[in-house]
């Protein structure tokens, strides 16, 4: 049996606010403790997006590049994540790049090739929704490249990382991370939801049975790439809400932005 919730005075205080009815009256069964905490993450949310403008302003002001990395498994909320940072920002200085597989042309090219493409200009942000890191995880997992093709990317990962860092791109990596069992309840509520089912790929189908298959290459890239200039933050992405402020924070915190700039 779950604890009875007792509700505080401050709790009581969000609950008789509109929004706090609001996030009561809009889940079934009825939740205090949950609506009180969707609230909160609310707040906090809004105060994060401030901060996220300002970061952007002196981006801008500063005309600094930079890049945002989202890694991980299938539904685990890198998709969502970038949607909060990104609704509140100018959209005229940021991009949300989410590359198809390549085409006959691009697989004639340097792998990296068609990253650098959508690099970012002066001034701008741009959000790799998966990145070139699908070749260390992806690609091995699902037979979509061969194994020459995968050691070739690990030898010279960190090198090309190292020269995007110094050439003053600023880059950040994310991976969020979920457990199986949250994995196999995500892909059952997109089936379920009509608005959502696009989301369902055949990749994604082969996710459960090949868990241990991207684990297994996913712990091999982190092994590789510590190697490298830039580290990784690892999100744990259970709580959709908690890992959206935590990707926020992280972010606010890996760029040196002014943080008294007017918005």
């Amino acid at each position: 049996m779950h604890e009875e919730y007792i509700l505080t005075q401050e709790d009581t205080n969000i609950l008789n606010t509109n929004k706090g009815l609001t996030a009561l009256l809009s889940r079934e069964p009825y939740n205090l403790e949950k609506a009180v905490r969707y609230v909160k993450y609310e707040k906090k949310l809004k105060k994060l997006q401030v901060e996220l403008i300002r970061l952007q302003s002196w981006a801008i002001d500063e005309n600094e590049r930079i890049i945002v990395i989202f890694e991980g498994r299938d539904a685990a909320g890198k998709g969502g994540a970038i949607r909060r940072i990104t609704e509140r920002m100018n959209p005229r200085h940021l991009r949300i790049v989410a590359l198809p597989k390549p085409t006959e042309d691009e697989q004639t090219q340097w792998y990296f090739q068609r990253y650098v493409k959508q690099f970012p200009k002066a001034g701008e942000i741009v959000f790799f929704d998966r990145s070139w890191y699908n070749r260390a995880v992806v690609e091995p997992v699902n037979g979509f490249c061969t194994n020459e093709e995968y050691e070739v990317f690990m030898n010279q990962v960190n090198d090309f990382e190292r020269m995007i860092s110094e050439s003053g791109i600023r880059l950040v990596k994310i991976y969020m991370s979920i457990s199986k069992r949250e994995q196999a309840k995500r892909f059952t509520d997109i089936k379920k939801n009509p608005l959502k089912q696009w989301k369902m790929t055949k990749v994604d189908e082969k996710a459960q049975e090949l868990w241990d298959v991207y684990t297994k290459y996913k712990n091999k890239m982190f092994e590789k790439t510590k190697e490298g200039p830039v580290p990784w933050k690892i999100i744990k992405a259970n709580r959709k809400t908690f890992a959206r402020v935590s990707v926020i924070n992280y972010v606010l915190h890996s760029i040196p932005y002014d943080k008294n700039k007017k918005v």
